[in-house]
């Protein structure tokens, strides 16, 4: 187990908190926006949090306890949305952090959910299909109350798939006696799933991407991107963005990264990370860390892996020009100050990988009418709601004369806030 070098450091204990850096910014935008004292008490509180203990049958015959959480955020503005992880370090902050990011999120791209998420402290690489599955349907069992289309609508996240949120629809809709689709997102198509959706968060970013460059005259086909992760964010917005023409200098893995600065084949290194399970002696880059990747020279950089990798202890070595947060919360708030003062243009998180949940809605939407899109389709729309979302938070920044962040949280909470003050406080 590798321990922290801030494992002694309050300061950094607390930098890197996913919930401390979420109010940090938080605070930030309501001061700017002069938000009502009390719309600010009930924003910066969830409405709900849910911890269950899920006794779990394993295949050597005992049972073994896992404990799960829900948090659900805000429903000012519709049901609450957001993803199930599945990881050993799940933490309760962690997911009270997630889901107001999802409530954020949500208001960004202007689609009519609340947030939500949900996870489950549980190692899935040490567990059988079969143990996962019956984890999963005792999880969905224990939140039954608490989910549903016009309640709270489930999606994928880490270390989750179509295939837990088959199961998850499944055991809702064996409770409610028929077939309940709406209830997640994320599914098999063939089972009310939406074409584009496996793709939606990497294809979002692309659009937000090619619009900064468009606002800073990059030319695309001499824009050297470095990319941290190569799963369903990374890798897929990695082979989005090369196909469009951007040149991917370097992307990364769990154990470690490959660049070149005159281009990596992103369709070849991700088949050989599928073969050998690592870029280790992959022949046509250089192998380095992951924290060495963060700080190459590149025009874009993609974090979107995990949270808390850009600090205020590299802050200072990041080089890009322009960064696109595919993960959440990969920058902590500490750090955000470092960057803007550097001139690093950064799309923030709660826009820049809002295409997954903007997808998630339109699937929401098609199931419950019962019409089902083509891709192409999907994928304008998409288009068209990220390229929107993207101007609105760069005119909120250049009227306020703040950063992309702050101005994307004064965008949200304006909304969020209004919707509350609409709909008036039941008491």
């Amino acid at each position: 187990m590798t321990v922290s070098p801030y494992a002694d450091d309050p300061k950094q204990i607390k930098e890197t908190n996913p919930f401390e850096s979420m109010m940090s910014r938080f605070d930030e935008a309501a001061r700017l926006l002069n938000l009502d004292p009390n719309i600010y008490r009930i924003l910066r509180s969830p409405s709900r949090e849910i911890t269950v203990y899920i006794p779990t049958l394993m295949d050597n015959g005992q049972y073994e306890i896992f404990v799960g959480y829900r948090v659900q955020h805000n429903f000012a503005r519709g049901p609450a949305k957001g993803g199930i992880r599945y990881a050993p370090d799940v933490s309760l902050d962690e997911v009270r952090a997630l889901a107001a990011w999802m409530t954020w999120k949500c208001a960004v791209v202007n689609i009519p959910f609340g947030g939500a998420k949900g996870g489950v402290i549980c190692d899935p690489s040490k567990m059988s299909l079969a143990e996962l599955e019956r984890m999963t349907r005792r999880y969905t069992a224990e939140l039954l109350d608490f989910l549903g289309p016009e309640r709270d609508v489930p999606a994928p996240d880490m270390n989750t798939n179509e295939q837990v949120m088959a199961w998850i629809m499944d055991t809702y809709s064996m409770h409610a006696r028929h077939s309940v689709t709406a209830v997640v997102t994320g599914k098999p198509v063939e089972i009310g799933g939406s074409r584009g959706r496996r793709e939606a968060t990497g294809r979002g970013l692309l659009f937000v991407i090619n619009e900064a460059c468009k606002k800073f005259n990059f030319d695309i086909n001499s824009t050297r991107v470095a990319v941290q992760g190569s799963g369903n964010v990374g890798g897929i917005g990695a082979q989005l963005l090369q196909n469009t023409g951007y040149k991917i200098v370097g992307i990364s893995e769990i154990k470690g990264a490959i660049y070149n600065p005159n281009g990596i084949d992103v369709n070849k290194a991700l088949d050989y990370l599928k073969k050998n399970k690592t870029y280790e002696g992959y022949p046509e880059a250089d192998y380095l860390t992951n924290q060495e990747l963060l700080e190459v020279d590149c025009d874009v950089l993609m974090p979107a892996a995990t949270e808390n990798q850009i600090t205020s202890a590299n802050a200072d070595r990041i080089r890009c020009k322009i960064m696109a947060e595919g993960a959440n919360g990969p920058t902590t708030a500490s750090a955000d100050k470092i960057l803007f003062d550097k001139g690093i243009f950064v799309i923030p998180d709660i826009l820049a990988n809002a295409g997954g949940v903007t997808v998630s809605y339109f699937e929401w939407v098609q199931d419950r009418m019962g019409f089902f899109w083509r891709e192409d389709v999907v994928n304008e729309r998409l288009q068209d709601t990220m390229v929107a979302s993207f101007h609105e938070v760069v005119r909120y920044a250049e009227t306020h004369k703040v950063s992309m962040r702050i101005a994307a949280y004064m965008l949200a909470i304006d909304r969020v806030g209004y919707d509350l003050k609409l709909r008036g406080v039941y008491a």
